[in-house]
């Protein structure tokens, strides 16, 4: 998140609230990922407040390296498998989730290729206009970001709820203006961005509990 550790813990105490609501609206256990998505971009911010405290001098540059991996880990390596994987199982029809396994599978590609990146290669961290910057010479390329929101937002555009519709829009919508705007700073902006954007999930939840399933096995 941009500004400062201040924010970050900040967001991140909001977030966490948000998500242990979120997660009390689960009426099935493949909800359970999704639902989850709230705390982890909790955990997420929390982690980058450190971040920010390495780069001030308050933390040792070790623990500011380790964080950063850590915050980049998830949103790099792990996010474009996790997000469409969660709205894969959160479907209740087989023929939506058919329609949605192809990004599944480039989330999972993208995950194994970035994982690989971040092991190989070694990760910058910086400050640059209010916002940490985080480059990597494999996860920060064009064609990896075009893949990347892909991968995010494709399957939600075939959600059968319209919330999650909403949210694949303001999603790429998101995506699209940070990468025109501040595409140095990607990483950080966008999963800020995405942070907020999860209220949207507790929203989904609360709504449409009368219509989620309680069982997804004989659902066409």
């Amino acid at each position: 998140m941009c500004f400062s550790a201040t924010a970050n813990f900040v967001g991140s105490a909001v977030l966490g609230g948000i998500g242990v609501a979120t997660l009390t609206e689960v009426k099935h256990r493949r909800e359970l990922l999704f639902a989850a998505m709230p705390c982890l971009f909790a955990f997420h911010q929390f982690i980058e407040g450190f971040v920010w405290l390495g780069l001030g001098g308050i933390l040792s540059p070790a623990v500011t390296r380790n964080a950063g991996a850590a915050y980049v880990l998830y949103a790099q390596g792990l996010l474009p498998f996790l997000l469409p994987l969660s709205v894969l199982l959160l479907e209740p029809t087989r023929k939506l989730r058919r329609q949605m396994l192809p990004f599944a599978i480039l989330g999972g590609a993208l995950m194994l290729y970035m994982l690989w990146g971040l092991i190989a290669y070694p990760l910058q961290i910086s400050v640059e206009d209010n916002s940490i910057v985080y480059i990597n010479a494999i996860t920060t390329t064009t064609l990896i970001a075009i893949l990347y929101v892909i991968a995010t937002c494709g399957s939600l555009f075939f959600s059968g709820f319209r919330d999650l519709i909403t949210l694949a829009w303001l999603n790429l919508i998101g995506l699209l203006v940070v990468i025109l705007v501040k595409r140095y700073a990607f990483t950080s902006i966008w999963c800020a961005y995405a942070a907020v954007v999860s209220v949207i999930i507790y929203y989904f939840f609360r709504r449409s509990r009368a219509h989620r399933p309680s069982t997804y096995a004989l659902v066409a």
